[in-house]
C-alpha cells in the first residue's frame, strides 16, 4: 500500500500505471474508430437465399461456394501475425516513454549523490546538497550533508590538536637547546643537538603539512612554465644545479598547491642527488612535469611507501641528508587536489624520476 505520493516508489509506480492505462485506452479507441466493422446480422430471407443448394449432379454452384468462403480482411489494414500494428505501436511508444522517464527519475538522485561524493573527496568544503526531490532523495541528501559536516569537524579537530601540540612543544625544545649548550663533551653535545634539530624539523614539517591540508584554492589558469622557470632560477641563484626544458600552455590549476608540489620535488632531488632536471611535456588533454635525478634512487617495492608521512628509506635517504619524510606526501596531496597524480619511476641509467601528471580541465 502506498502511504504517500511523495516517495520515489510511488512516482515510478504511478507513472508506469498511467502509461499502461493510456496505452490500453489508445488501443481501445483505435479498435473502436478504425478497427474492422462487424457486418449487420443477415435477415431470415437472406439466410434462406444464401443457403447452398446442390446442383442436379450433386455439386455446389459458384455462388454457393463464394458464400462459404471467409470474407477478405479490410483493405489498407493488414494485420501482423494476427495482431493489428497500430495498437501495438501505440503501446510500445507509451511504455518506452514511461521507461525513459522512470529511469531518469530513478537515476537523477543517484547521480547527484555520486557527483557530491566525488566533490567531497577533493574538497571537504564543498557546498552541501540541496534538499529537494522525493522523500528518499531528500533523506539521502540530508544524511550525506550530516556526514560531510562530521568529517569536516573531525578533520578540523585533529588539525587543531596536532597544531597545538606541535606549537607547544617548541617551547620546551628551545629550552633544551639552551641547556645542551652547557654540555662540555663534544660528542654528546653534537648528538643531542642533532636530535633536537630533528625534532624541531619534524614539528615544522607537521605544521606545514597541516597548513597545506587546510588550504583550499579555486582552480584558475596559471602559467606553469613561468613558475618552473622561476623556481629554476631561484635554485641556480643559490648555487644549485637545476635545469629546465620544454614549454607548455597555461593550465587550469591551483597556483599555491602547484608551487608547493614542484618545490618539494625539486628540493627532494637536490637533497639526495645534488642536481635536478625539470622536463615539461605538454599535450592536448594533459600536462606532465618530470623531475629527474641520477641519485641513489628508490627500490620499486618502496616507491609507494615514501608517500606516507614521515617515511624514509633508511638505506639511501636518511636523516643525515636533512629530510623528515613529509615532502613527498605534501607533493602528492597537492597534485591530487588539482585532479592529477604523482608517481615515481626509475631514471634510465639510475636515479629517480618524479612524474607530475595533471589533466587539462
Amino acid at each position: 500500500m502506498i502511504r504517500s505520493a511523495d516517495t520515489l516508489f510511488a512516482r515510478l509506480f504511478g507513472g508506469a500505471l498511467l502509461a499502461i492505462v493510456l496505452a490500453h485506452l489508445l488501443a481501445f479507441a483505435w479498435f473502436h474508430y478504425y478497427g474492422p466493422k462487424m457486418p449487420p446480422p443477415p435477415s431470415e430471407a437472406h439466410r434462406e437465399a444464401m443457403q447452398p443448394r446442390p446442383q442436379p449432379d450433386g455439386t455446389l454452384s459458384d455462388i454457393a461456394m463464394d458464400a462459404l468462403r471467409p470474407p477478405p480482411p479490410p483493405p489498407g489494414r493488414p494485420p501482423i501475425l494476427g495482431i493489428p500494428f497500430i495498437p501495438l505501436l501505440f503501446q510500445l511508444i507509451s511504455l518506452v516513454i514511461a521507461a525513459w522517464f522512470g529511469a531518469k527519475a530513478l537515476s537523477r538522485p543517484i547521480q547527484r549523490m555520486s557527483d557530491a561524493a566525488e566533490r567531497l573527496s577533493e574538497n571537504l568544503d564543498t557546498p552541501p546538497l540541496a534538499l529537494n526531490g522525493p522523500r528518499e532523495a531528500r533523506q539521502a541528501a540530508l544524511t550525506f550533508n550530516l556526514m560531510q559536516e562530521r568529517i569536516r569537524e573531525q578533520v578540523q579537530q585533529r588539525g587543531r590538536m596536532l597544531a597545538a601540540v606541535s606549537h607547544d612543544l617548541r617551547t620546551p625544545l628551545a629550552r633544551l637547546k639552551l641547556r645542551v649548550e652547557q654540555i662540555d663533551e663534544p660528542k654528546l653535545h653534537g648528538q643531542m643537538t642533532q636530535d633536537l634539530n630533528d625534532m624541531i624539523a619534524m614539528l615544522d614539517a607537521t605544521l606545514t603539512y597541516l597548513n597545506e591540508q587546510r588550504t583550499s584554492e579555486a582552480l584558475q589558469y596559471f602559467d606553469v612554465q613561468a613558475l618552473i622557470e622561476s623556481l629554476t632560477e631561484n635554485a641556480q641563484d643559490n648555487g644549485d644545479d637545476v635545469q629546465a626544458s620544454g614549454s607548455c600552455k597555461p593550465l587550469k590549476s591551483q597556483p599555491m598547491a602547484l608551487r608547493s608540489c614542484l618545490h618539494n620535488l625539486i628540493d627532494n632531488a637536490l637533497r639526495y642527488a645534488g642536481h635536478a632536471r625539470v622536463v615539461i611535456e605538454d599535450a592536448s588533454d594533459r600536462l606532465q612535469v618530470r623531475v629527474v635525478d641520477n641519485g641513489p634512487g628508490i627500490p620499486a617495492n618502496l616507491r609507494e611507501a615514501v608517500f606516507e608521512p614521515f617515511y624514509r628509506v633508511e638505506s639511501s635517504r636518511n636523516r643525515n641528508s636533512g629530510g623528515v619524510g613529509i615532502g613527498m606526501t605534501i607533493a602528492r596531496e597537492a597534485a591530487r587536489r588539482m585532479g592529477g597524480d604523482l608517481r615515481l619511476e626509475e631514471t634510465p641509467g639510475g636515479g629517480l624520476t618524479a612524474v607530475l601528471d595533471l589533466p587539462r580541465i
